[in-house]
């Protein structure tokens, strides 16, 4: 291959920027913040958002977007979701027809309701792949055992990337269904708000166990009705993420909800955190999609309420235990 262009420098940007360059890939990672990029340069270490690691030398890092994607035949997406559109707008004049995308976002677009690979893909024309799975960046950057799934329209395409993404503990399965993958990611970030409530509120681990399962028949139907297939949800990218985002310290979103059920407010609790909580966004995205496919989603249902209209954690359970009695397979 002849290079790899990762845009964004999150954590989990550079985690995976800093795994590809192991495997002798000459990387650019393009910087958003025009100060960080700069000292990154200097010191090799992104101090923000991945402060314990050293970057190698292979992996270029740099502000200017033109600079990054200059001749690159594969382009690694590590925007937050809801910026992705904006920044690879920016990005198109330097983009070839013939690179591939693999994005790494996990969200659904405000306002279109898109997954993030329809995003990219209308936007530049190219083939768009999906990386996703449970992979927490600080534990995949210790070289701790991971397993992910990548997902790609065509077979080929998905058995280069897969043998391009996996390196030694971080193991890539391939997958053909690109909807239903990116749907697993972006709603199990609804879940584990949901999760962190439940354990803020100190509801014990029988409702932690209760929540997830019912979260997991959510985001199945909702797949399953916008053209997912339903066995994805059993997998790395639903199940496997659903699991690790709603149980595991580590996780933003997790957290944030922790923090709500504890009794504090989502302003005070945002305006503390320096990473997107890419729930927050999808909480919306995803009641609007569940009035739009007439799906039953009460727990994403009482998730936005607590969000966007103040209501508060404690009732959303009451209201949620209340609900009317029905079969566990509907």
């Amino acid at each position: 291959m002849s290079n790899m262009t990762v845009v964004g420098a999150g954590s989990w940007g550079t985690t995976l920027a800093y795994l590809l360059s192991h495997k002798g890939i000459e990387i650019s990672l393009w910087v958003y913040e025009k100060d960080l990029s700069g000292e990154m340069e200097k010191t090799r270490v992104n101090k923000i958002y991945l402060p314990d690691v050293s970057l190698p030398e292979n992996i270029q890092i740099t502000h200017q977007i033109e600079k990054a994607l200059n001749k690159a035949q594969y382009i690694l997406n590590a925007v937050p979701a809801q910026y992705t559109g904006s920044v690879f707008k920016e990005c198109l004049p330097y983009i070839s027809n013939e690179a591939i995308i693999i994005s790494a976002a996990k969200g659904i677009e405000r306002g279109t309701l898109k997954t993030i690979s329809s995003v990219l893909k209308e936007l530049t024309g190219c083939r768009v792949a999906v990386l996703s799975g449970p992979s927490f960046a600080k534990e995949v950057v210790k070289n701790l055992p991971a397993a992910v799934t990548l997902a790609t329209e065509d077979r080929n395409t998905g058995l280069i990337l897969q043998d391009i993404f996996t390196i030694n503990n971080f193991r890539v399965y391939t997958h053909d269904d690109v909807l239903g993958v990116e749907i697993g990611g972006a709603l199990k970030n609804v879940m584990a708000i949901a999760s962190g409530i439940s354990d803020g509120l100190g509801l014990g681990l029988n409702a932690r166990a209760s929540l997830i399962t019912r979260g997991l028949a959510e985001m199945t139907r909702l797949g399953v009705a916008m053209g997912a297939k339903e066995r994805t949800f059993s997998g790395l990218s639903g199940l496997g993420d659903l699991v690790l985002t709603c149980t595991g310290s580590l996780s933003r979103n997790y957290t944030l909800g922790l923090k709500l059920g504890q009794g504090m407010k989502l302003k005070d609790i945002l305006e503390q955190t320096t990473s997107v909580i890419e729930g927050v966004a999808t909480a919306e995205s995803a009641h609007e999609l569940s009035k739009k496919y007439g799906i039953e989603m009460p727990i994403v249902e009482q998730v936005y309420k607590i969000l966007y209209e103040e209501k508060g954690p404690a009732r959303a359970v009451n209201d949620l235990m209340r609900r009317s009695l029905k079969t566990e397979f509907y």
